[in-house]
């Protein structure tokens, strides 16, 4: 690691092809909008040689930054992979948005990878979503460090950024989130503020200056030794305490020196095993520089501390059927090819792109593989098994592509014209077809409703929308057959805005969006009676045929229920079927407002029927005007939908959303507590007033709280919302 003794990089730059998954790292960069991931980035790249000058996030000109609307935004909007080599490792940097509707590229890059970067910034802190990841991360024992950036800014604390990533993160063992070097300050300017200039190693105690642009290593004076001695002593004993070796403890206690290299490998073994996580600081390059503030540190840390692909236990396989299997040693080259598509993208040249983790086996262009795709039917994706032939495989370096002879079991790789694959895809043998366990995605709870812009754009709409679902398996595409719109659930307004140019740009389609509209229905409220009369005679054959019906109200869930009560063949038999067709036309659409009418007994008791005149088309409508007559002499009550929602939130905030909930028409039906200072809220609420709940509650809860919903029933909606829309429909 960085305090190893004259540590340097062998051959640098961009990496290729890893031989043995042993040289490989993956590691993804977690952290809030802003905090610097892909800034960062750019930075180690740099340090690697794997480029010659640093791009800027504002300037549109790094390397993992590279689609148009991360230039428009200047944030990242997509998981991207800049492969680096270092020390003769390879070290995949997986660079994930750090804004909250994009946690479906977040998770994509978790799964891909083996160990995190915490990016925390200096100025801004850590919120709340990233408490969450870190949780999430804790749970499966990733390994985990951390790096504090924006140390330039005025107030930057080093020391406290430390003290609060602790107490945030190390839970009941603060002791395992603690520094491995301390800032070194340059000379104090005219403002008072001394800038970052290196980094100080407390375990080799030496002082690692960036100031000249390329690491200039040199002993502390007498004034700094104070300082590193206490945060050495304290860092050592964190260290021993996670050891695997008892008796260090007793040895350190009892006054015995540690050898560095003891303390070293100690270090490592606890890192990789997800039990210690150290604190270190970055900075990116100065104009001209070489290397940025701590990035050899990080990459030493990365290449020396992180997990390797071997020590990671592979997701659940099982045959397309469902049935168990095992795949032998972890991580195997020569074992049979198990491999995920974490992310799919499409190029308007090459076509389809899919960003592939191998997990078993070895990957090798224009082989014939099989594709399974199961488990997000609810969400557009229909089920698949298919045999590909694969395309070209290359290494991806932002938007450019390196060509590679084969990918490795633990490596990562772009592959070329799998025209089925969608993100979640297991790519397998297809003489032994396989199926990984999907990982979890959150369900999107934002719509948006959608339509072709024109003719030209409605030709082309049904085509993009299913590339954009197959690319972001966050999304859910639903065409509603009550309201006939066409919806995409996103999760939040920036993943929508997303979508819809994407849409615009990629796919050439344009749409409108226009209001989403929620499935009402009618009911009656109480017992009615209705007679239809159609009766005309135009010469040659009429149209003769009249029914009576009676109309009562049924329990929820009831639907509609046709009884024939006819006696002495006042309607012939042969035209009861066709009244009940007509009865259940008019039901479809509507009584009142427009809305499909459930929840009744319609009784047929009498009727008249002409010998010559009457007929199928005659009864059918005669029963739609008799259901309207009943209609219109009583009262219909309009029914909403109603979702149970539970909402999961951070026990300081749930006041605010119980409060938000009772202004939302919501009934409370319970609350309990969820630990981790959480509590989970569960309430029944109407579906109209949770349209844009998905955006409300992240501003109520800044950003920490989650929450499901579930249809439960339809229930009458109070007058004078009914009579709004009534109005409304008369409108329309």
């Amino acid at each position: 690691m960085g305090d190893k003794a004259n540590a340097h990089p062998g051959a640098a730059g961009r990496a290729t092809a890893a031989d043995h998954p042993a040289s490989v790292r993956n590691v993804v960069l977690v952290g809030h909008s802003g905090s610097g991931k892909t800034t960062l980035v750019e930075a180690l790249a740099l340090t690697a040689g794997a480029v010659n000058r640093a791009g800027r996030v504002e300037d549109g000109g790094t390397v993992s930054d590279y689609d148009e609307i991360e230039h428009r935004q200047q944030r990242s909007v997509q998981l991207s992979l800049v492969p680096v080599e270092w020390g003769g490792y390879k070290v995949n940097l997986l660079d994930t948005p750090g804004y909250a509707d994009f946690v479906g590229e977040l998770r994509a890059g978790l799964r891909a990878a083996d160990a995190a970067l915490f990016v925390v910034s200096a100025s801004d802190g850590v919120d709340g979503s990233t408490r969450m990841v870190w949780e999430e991360c804790a749970a499966v024992g990733m390994p985990r460090a951390i790096v504090i950036t924006h140390l330039e800014a005025a107030r930057a604390d080093f020391e406290e950024m430390t003290r609060i990533c602790a107490e945030t993160f190390g839970g009941d063992d603060p002791d395992a989130v603690l520094p491995l070097y301390l800032p070194l300050h340059g000379p104090q300017g005219p403002d008072g503020h001394a800038p970052v200039t290196g980094l100080i190693g407390l375990l080799s105690q030496k002082l690692f200056d960036y100031a000249s642009g390329e690491r200039k290593e040199s002993e502390p004076g007498p004034e700094q030794l104070p300082d590193i001695a206490e945060a050495r002593n304290r860092l050592i004993e964190g260290i021993i305490s996670e050891s695997e070796d008892e008796t260090l403890m007793d040895r350190y206690l009892g006054g015995e020196e540690i050898d560095l290299k003891t303390l070293v490998d100690d270090l490592e073994r606890a890192v990789a095993r997800g039990v210690f996580h150290p604190v270190l600081a970055a900075a990116p390059a100065a104009e001209g520089a070489r290397q940025g503030i701590g990035t050899v540190e990080l990459l030493e840390l990365i290449t020396g501390g992180f997990p390797t692909p071997l020590e990671r236990e592979a997701p659940s396989v099982t045959t397309p059927e469902g049935a168990p299997r095992e795949i032998g040693a972890a991580c195997d080259p020569d074992g049979p090819l198990v491999a995920e598509v974490v992310k799919t993208a499409s190029d308007p040249y090459v076509g389809r792109i899919s960003l592939v983790r191998v997990f078993s086996g070895t990957l090798h262009p224009d082989e014939t593989v099989h594709v399974s795709g199961h488990g997000l039917t609810d969400r557009g994706h229909e089920d698949h098994d298919v045999d590909e032939r694969i395309g070209a495989l290359s290494a991806p370096f932002g938007k450019q592509q390196r060509t590679l002879t084969h990918c490795i079991a633990g490596d990562l790789a772009c592959v070329a014209k799998l025209n089925s694959a969608e993100t979640g895809d297991t790519l397998s043998s297809k003489d032994d077809p396989l199926l990984m366990e999907p990982w979890e995605m959150p369900d999107p709870l934002l719509p948006l409703a959608i339509q072709a812009h024109s003719k030209a754009d409605e030709d082309k709409l049904s085509q993009g929308l299913s590339r954009l679902v197959a690319e972001d398996p966050t999304m859910r595409l639903e065409q509603n057959p009550d309201t006939h719109q066409v919806v995409l659930w996103c999760l939040g307004e920036a993943h929508a805005d997303v979508a819809l140019e994407r849409l615009r740009s990629r796919y050439g389609v344009q749409v409108d969006v226009v209001p989403h509209k929620v499935s009402l229905r009618e009911t009656f409220a109480g017992k009615s009676a209705g007679r239809g009369r159609h009766v005309k005679q135009s010469g040659g054959h009429g149209q003769y045929a009249i029914c009576e019906i009676d109309v009562e109200p049924l329990p929820g869930g009831s639907g509609i229920e046709f009884v024939d009560k006819v006696v002495g063949g006042a309607v012939p038999r042969q035209f009861i079927p066709s009244v009940e067709k007509g009865v259940r036309a008019q039901a479809a659409k509507g009584v009142a407002a427009g809305y499909p009418l459930i929840d009744v007994r319609i009784t047929l008791r009498d009727g008249k029927a002409h010998s010559v005149d009457s007929s199928d088309a005659a009864f059918q409508t005669a029963g739609a005007l008799a259901l309207r007559e009943a209609a219109s002499d009583a009262k219909i009550h309009l029914l909403e939908p109603v979702a149970e929602v539970s909402v999961l939130v951070g026990d300081e905030y749930v006041g605010p959303v119980m409060s938000d909930l009772s202004g939302r028409r919501g009934r409370v039906v319970g609350t309990e507590q969820a630990g981790g200072g959480r509590t989970l809220v569960r309430a029944e609420v109407p579906e109209i007033e949770i349209d844009r709940y998905a955006v409300d509650l992240r501003s109520l809860s800044h950003g920490t709280a989650r929450f499901g919903r579930r249809y439960t029933r339809h229930e009458p909606m109070p007058p004078q919302v009914a009579e709004r829309l009534r109005d409304k429909a008369k409108e329309n």
